[in-house]
Parts: C-alpha cells; structure tokens; sequence
C-alpha cells in the first residue's frame, strides 16, 4: 500500500509527499482519539501519540536521535500546517503548543490533530526513511496492538 512517493524541497528540506504516511497517522489519532478516558487529562489524541513514539524511539536511539527526528519533522511539517509554527520541541523532544495545557488559548484539540496528523506523517516518513518499512510498522504494531490499520504493502508491492 505505500506507494513511491513523491519529493519536494521546501527551505532546503528535502522531504517526501506520502498519502500513505498521513492516512495511517489519521488512523493513528483516530484510534487515540476513540481509545481516550475521560479521566484522562485533555490532551488532543494527536499528542499522545507523538509521546507514545516519543517514548518508544528515545529509549531505541537516544533523546537527542528523536529529537533530531521530531526537529526535522516539525520543521517540514510548518510549511504544510502553518498553524503549527508556534510548535516547538523541547529539549527532552516533547511537543509545546500542541493541543496540551500549554496550548495558546485558541488552538483546540480537534485544530490540534489535523496539524499534529500531519507532523506525524512526517515523522513516520522519516522513520520509514530510516528504519525501512519492516521495523516502521513493527514499532507501529507494537505501541498500538489493538488498532486494526489494515494490510500494508510495500513500495515494491509486497507484503510488509
């Protein structure tokens, strides 16, 4: 299902347009967004899972490894989602001013996912990137297990 996709050079970024990255972090905020108690605190669905990714990838390579990744990422994602550009990253790679308690004031959680969907898709591009498509979708399947994200096929057709 993922198909080559294609590149473009914003700033001196280069980056890739991959439908298939920002449909599965939709599916990914989706299933968030479904899965979230009320007893939780409000946070948009799209920030918990940059923090589930967060987690997982700074214990794999290192808070400065993700931090490289998220700042790539953040910084692509701007000229995409320009209501991200009071976004940063903090310096243990969390996100501030996305859809959290310190969110400006007039972004809400639903503003928030759509541009936090695409900042995931960004990041899970790169994680693609560099990880390949095989460990990409084992770290996906392993953080959510219960999400039902459907059958992937490779660049080159196959089954991952």
């Amino acid at each position: 299902m993922f198909s080559k996709p294609t590149t473009r050079n914003d700033a001196g970024l280069k980056h890739d347009d991959s439908p298939q990255m920002r449909d599965l972090a939709n599916q990914l905020v989706a299933y968030e967004a479904a899965a979230g108690k009320a007893s939780e605190p409000v946070e948009s669905a799209a920030l918990r899972v940059y923090e589930k990714l967060r987690m997982r990838l700074s214990a794999l390579v290192g808070v400065a490894g993700f931090q490289a990744l998220a700042f790539r990422a953040l910084a692509q994602t701007k000229a995409d989602a320009p209501g991200l550009r009071s976004v940063e990253i903090a310096a243990e790679g969390t996100l501030k001013g996305l859809g959290g308690a310190d969110s400006p004031v007039d972004i809400d959680n639903d503003s928030a996912d759509e541009g936090g969907v695409v900042l995931i898709g960004r990041l899970l591009e790169l994680l693609l990137i560099f990880l390949g498509e095989a460990l990409t979708l084992n770290l996906i399947s392993d953080l959510w297990p219960d999400a039902a994200l459907g059958d992937r096929i490779s660049w080159k057709g196959k089954k991952a």
